[in-house]
């Protein structure tokens, strides 16, 4: 795997082992583009999360903070239009998206329902792109009952240390699945769009044949403003 940060371009060509042992394709390139959560992207839980923040920002801080998201927005927008999409070889991978059969009726009541994320993954679909999904299902149960029991306990995860853990080891977890389905479904001559959180490391497991790109930077750059 290597890592860029200019705009997209394609990989090389040969092929090459990977840490696991099979041969890859080395002309696969996937534009990793790190997301923010907003409080909408929550369900249930958005309601719980502004609360939170709202405490801890006030509302002149919370305001500053959606500012910032908005400004994010634009530019995660701006760059996806520029995108080339050639017609059946571009693949969109979405944070929080589960492998079930049912991600187009997914992405399009929630891209209905106003979720700026969603409605860029529909315009994407709309131009050739084809939608993948991309998460365990179960893996997101478990992360959705692990942050329905820090709010209803009232607990802070950062001085929570048991809570933190299962959080970190679930994270790697889903990442790890991630990788995985990209590795397994982005094939030769093909390009992949992820859309995933700035808290994620799914790159560090994909196969080594795969070109990545980053035009926004390194998830990592952007931490400090994920929710």
């Amino acid at each position: 795997m290597s890592r860029r940060g200019e705009e997209p371009a394609k990989g090389g060509s040969g092929s090459a082992k990977t840490k696991d042992g099979p041969t890859v394709n080395r002309d696969r390139r996937l534009i990793y583009i790190p997301i923010i959560h907003t409080a909408a992207d929550m369900g249930s839980l958005g309601a719980s999360i502004r609360g939170k923040k709202l405490s801890t920002l006030g509302r002149q801080g919370l305001a500053r903070q959606a500012a910032l998201v908005d400004t994010m927005w634009e530019k995660i927008e701006s760059v996806a239009a520029g995108l080339p999409l050639d017609q059946g070889t571009v693949r969109v991978y979405q944070d929080g998206l589960p492998v079930c059969g049912h991600e187009r009726k997914i992405v399009a009541e929630l891209a209905g329902a106003g979720n700026r994320n969603h409605r860029l993954l529909v315009e994407l679909e709309a131009r050739g792109a084809t939608l993948m999904g991309t998460e365990s299902p179960e893996l997101l149960v478990e992360e959705y009952q692990l942050a329905t029991a820090a709010f209803a306990s009232g607990a802070k995860l950062k001085h929570d240390g048991r809570r933190q853990e299962l959080r970190n080891s679930l994270l790697e977890k889903r990442d790890r699945f991630i990788a995985r389905r990209i590795n397994a479904t982005l094939g030769a001559g093909e390009s992949g769009i992820l859309f995933l959180g700035m808290l994620h490391e799914a790159a560090v497991y994909l196969d080594s044949g795969i070109d990545v790109v980053y035009p926004l930077g390194l998830p990592g750059m952007r931490q400090g403003m994920a929710i």
